[in-house]
């Protein structure tokens, strides 16, 4: 199971990283907003411990972004904070719990682990987003309701950016989940296939589903 811990105390998240990583769990911390948005751009986590003060923005408008955007991964905020106005708060956003500093470990690997069984198993069999479909269990994609007729390679792309709506996916984060080996892949064929994809795509739609974001990679949006 992986954890991304957002935590700018690196006191305490690297306590954290190694009572969790005890544990068999698989930990990645990270110091701020911006580290959190690069951590998810590059991979995906079972359970999210968020801070709420941050050095580059506000963890609860961090929440409420990711919320927006379509990302449903368990989030326990872990904060100074502890007004019942503040939980109400971050609950109300889209957090799965709330545990207020000082805590203890026993009780957040208790609520980790709840969090854990909550969605263990729960596995979603198709995306939707803007009228677009697609379903894992017949490996079908339909635009307003019309089947689009794909390969395996554009259905794979396809499902990365749906599960990760709003998000911009580097090249390199795409490709790895593409294609086996860097060394499979040239310098266009990401291009190429993006190319296909927004041929069959984007062509129906008045506001196109992919964008480019120059030097970085693409855009789901």
């Amino acid at each position: 199971m992986k954890i991304l811990i957002v935590e700018d105390q690196l006191r305490l998240a690297e306590f954290l990283k190694k009572s969790l990583s005890k544990r068999a769990y698989t930990v990645t911390c990270v110091l701020s907003c911006g580290q959190a948005q690069d951590a998810l751009c590059e991979s995906s986590y079972d359970v999210i411990v968020l801070d709420v003060g941050l050095p580059d923005g506000d963890g609860f408008e961090l929440l409420q972004r990711w919320r927006a955007a379509g990302f449903n991964e368990p989030v326990l905020i872990l904060s100074a904070r502890d007004a019942v106005q503040d939980r109400i708060k971050g609950l109300n956003l889209g957090a799965d719990d709330y545990l207020s500093k000082p805590f203890s470990l026993g009780e957040l690997l208790a609520r980790v682990r709840s969090l854990l069984r909550r969605h263990t198993g729960v596995k979603r069999t198709s995306f939707e987003h803007r009228g677009l479909k697609l379903d894992l269990l017949s490996q079908s994609v339909y635009l307003n309701e019309r089947l689009v007729e794909m390969t395996s390679r554009e259905y794979a792309l396809l499902e990365i950016f749906m599960q990760n709506p709003g998000r911009t996916l580097p090249r390199n984060v795409i490709c790895e989940k593409i294609w086996e080996s860097h060394r499979d892949v040239d310098r266009n064929l990401l291009d190429v296939y993006m190319s296909r994809l927004r041929t069959k795509l984007d062509t129906a739609q008045e506001e196109p589903f992919f964008r480019t974001v120059y030097g970085v990679g693409y855009k789901f949006a």
